[in-house]
C-alpha cells in the first residue's frame, strides 16, 4: 500500500502519543496536590526547581544524548555502538559530576535566590546527575527505535514520582518530601535503565574513537538548547526575581495548561530525527517529504483546536486544577502560550529539514537570537505588566523562531503543505468555539462534558468539510487494528 513506509512511522507515534498523555497526567495530578495542600508559594518553588533540572541537563549532556539519535540508528558494529554509548556515558558522568558538586557548593546561595531550604538544592545536585544519566539511556532505545522500552521506562517513572510525591505530601513532609521523591524515582530508573542497556550492549571501555564526531554535532546544538530553554523557562526565574515566588506560583500553573500541546508535539521530535535520518541517508528524498507534510498536518489537526479549546475553557481548568486565585490571576496567559506552543510545533517539524542538513549552527543562531529578545523584553515587560508581560515575550519570541526557521528549512529543500486543511481547520475550532461559549460549562463535570463535545463537533465538521482524503482515511483504518492489537 502507499501509506506502509509511514504507517510504521504513525504506529510509533500513536504509541507515543498515549505515552505522554500518561505521562502529562503527572502534572496535572501533581499541581492541585501541591497548590492546594502546600499553597501557591510552594508550586512556585517547585516549578523554579523543575526548570533549574531542565537547564542543567542541557548543559551537562554536551547534545550528546540527540547526537546517539543521529547517528546510531545506521551503526552495524557492535563495538562501534559500544564505544559510542560508553564514551556518551563516560563525558556526561564528569560534566554531571562538576555541575552537582557545583550546587552542593553554592546550596545557600541558591536555596536564597529561590526562596528556599539549602537541602533542597542539595538533593536537586543528586537529582540533576541521575537524570542526564537516564536522558541517555532513553536516546539509547529512541536511536533503536525500541519504543515500548521507552515507553515503559518514561511511564514508571511518572508513576512512580507521582505514587511518592502524594505519599510524601500526605505524611506531611512537604515540599521537601516531593524532591525526595523525585530523587527516589530517578535513581530506581536509572538502575533499573542501566541494566537493561547493559545486558543489550554489553559492557566496554571506551577507546573515545567517536568522541571528536559526536562532540562535533552535538555541541553546536548547546547554544540552541539553552537558548531554547531561555525562551521556554528563564521567565520563571525573572517572575521570581521581580515579584517573587507566589507570582511564579500563578503563572506556572497557567503556562502548564497552555503548554499540553506539547503533548502533541512530543511524539514528532521523539520519532521524526531518527526515521527521516535513515531516510535521508539511503537517499530516499521522497519518503521525506511524505513524513514532513503528514507529521505537520497530524499536528495541526490537534493543536489547532486544541488552541481555541484551552483559551478559552482556561479560567474552569484552572479552577479545577488549582485555585481560585491562581485562575483569576494567570487564566488570560493560557491563550498567547497556547498559541506559542503551537508555532513551536511547526518549528519541531520543518527544522528536521536543517538538522538533516547537519547546519545545525543555524539552529544555534535562531535560538540565540530568540533568547536575547525574550530576555530584554522580559526586563522591560515583567516588572511592568508582571505573568501576562512574560507570556507577551513568550509568543514573541516563539513567532520569531518560527518565522526565521521557516525561511532557512524552505530555501533548500521543500515538501507540501496542506494549506486548504489548516483553513478548514481554523474554521471547525471557530465554531468548535463558539458552541463552548454558549454552553458556557461551570464546574468539572459541564466541563468535561464541554470538552468530549467540542472534540466530537470538531471531527464531524472536519468530515463533513472533507478535511482528509478517501486514501488518508483508508490509512488510518489500517493503522488503528495494530496499533492497539498489536498485530
Amino acid at each position: 500500500m502507499q501509506y506502509i513506509p509511514y504507517q510504521k512511522f504513525t504506529k510509533e507515534v500513536g504509541i507515543f502519543s498515549l505515552t505522554n498523555l500518561l505521562v502529562g497526567l503527572k502534572g496535572l495530578i501533581i499541581l492541585p496536590i501541591i497548590t492546594k495542600l502546600l499553597g501557591t508559594e510552594s508550586y512556585g518553588i517547585w516549578a523554579q526547581i523543575m526548570v533549574t533540572i531542565s537547564l542543567t541537563t542541557l548543559l551537562v549532556t554536551l547534545g550528546l544524548p540527540y547526537t546517539l539519535v543521529r547517528f546510531l540508528p545506521a551503526e552495524k558494529d557492535k563495538k562501534e555502538i559500544q564505544d559510542g554509548v560508553y564514551s556518551v556515558l563516560s563525558l556526561v558522568f564528569i560534566v554531571g559530576l562538576i555541575i552537582s558538586i557545583f550546587f552542593i557548593f553554592f546550596s545557600k546561595s541558591i536555596a536564597n535566590f529561590f526562596g528556599t531550604d539549602s537541602i533542597l538544592i542539595k538533593i536537586l545536585a543528586f537529582i540533576i546527575l541521575f537524570e542526564c544519566f537516564n536522558l541517555v539511556f532513553l536516546n539509547i532505545f529512541r536511536a533503536f527505535r525500541e519504543i515500548k522500552k521507552y515507553s515503559f521506562f518514561v511511564i514508571f517513572q511518572a508513576v512512580a514520582e507521582t505514587s511518592l510525591i502524594i505519599v510524601a505530601i500526605s505524611f506531611g513532609y512537604g515540599i521537601l518530601g516531593a524532591i525526595l521523591a523525585l530523587l527516589i524515582a530517578s535513581l530506581t530508573v536509572f538502575l533499573i535503565m542501566g541494566w537493561v542497556v547493559i545486558k543489550k550492549i554489553g559492557v566496554k571501555i571506551p577507546h573515545f574513537s567517536r568522541t571528536k564526531k559526536y562532540l562535533s554535532f552535538g555541541l553546536p546544538g548547546i547554544p540552541a538548547n539553552i537558548s531554547s530553554w531561555i525562551v521556554q523557562s528563564s521567565d520563571r526565574y525573572l517572575i521570581g526575581f521581580f515579584w517573587g515566588a507566589t507570582f511564579v506560583g500563578y503563572y506556572s500553573p497557567a503556562y502548564a495548561l497552555g503548554n499540553i500541546i506539547t503533548f502533541f508535539i512530543a511524539p514528532l521530535s521523539f520519532t521524526l530525527p531518527a526515521v527521516l535520518s535513515k531516510f535521508f541517508d539511503e537517499n530516499q528524498i521522497n519518503e521525506v517529504k511524505v513524513h514532513l507534510k503528514y507529521s505537520l498536518k497530524y499536528f495541526l489537526m490537534v493543536a489547532i483546536p486544541s488552541v481555541f479549546g484551552l483559551s478559552i475553557l482556561s479560567k474552569q481548568l484552572l479552577l479545577i486544577f488549582s485555585t481560585s486565585e491562581i485562575a483569576s490571576r494567570g487564566y488570560l496567559v493560557v491563550f498567547p502560550v497556547a498559541l506559542s506552543i503551537l508555532l513551536l510545533g511547526i518549528y519541531t517539524v520543518i527544522v528536521q529539514i536543517i538538522i538533516l542538513r547537519k547546519r545545525t549552527i543555524i539552529i544555534g543562531a535562531i535560538w540565540m537570537i530568540a533568547a536575547l529578545l525574550n530576555l530584554g523584553l522580559n526586563f522591560i515587560f515583567i516588572p511592568k505588566f508582571g505573568i501576562m508581560g512574560a507570556a507577551i515575550t513568550t509568543l514573541i519570541a516563539y513567532t520569531t523562531v518560527f518565522i526565521i526557521t521557516w525561511h532557512y528549512s524552505f530555501r533548500g529543500f521543500k515538501f507540501n503543505i496542506d494549506w486548504k486543511f489548516i483553513s478548514k481547520s481554523v474554521f471547525a475550532s471557530i465554531l468548535m468555539g463558539l458552541a463552548i461559549i454558549w454552553f458556557n460549562p461551570v464546574g468539572l463535570l459541564k466541563t468535561v462534558i464541554a470538552i468530549i463535545v467540542g472534540a466530537l463537533l470538531y471531527g464531524t465538521l472536519m468530515f463533513l468539510f472533507r478535511g482528509f482524503t478517501k486514501k488518508e482515511i483508508g490509512f488510518f483504518k489500517e493503522l488503528l487494528h495494530p496499533l492497539y492489537f498489536g498485530k
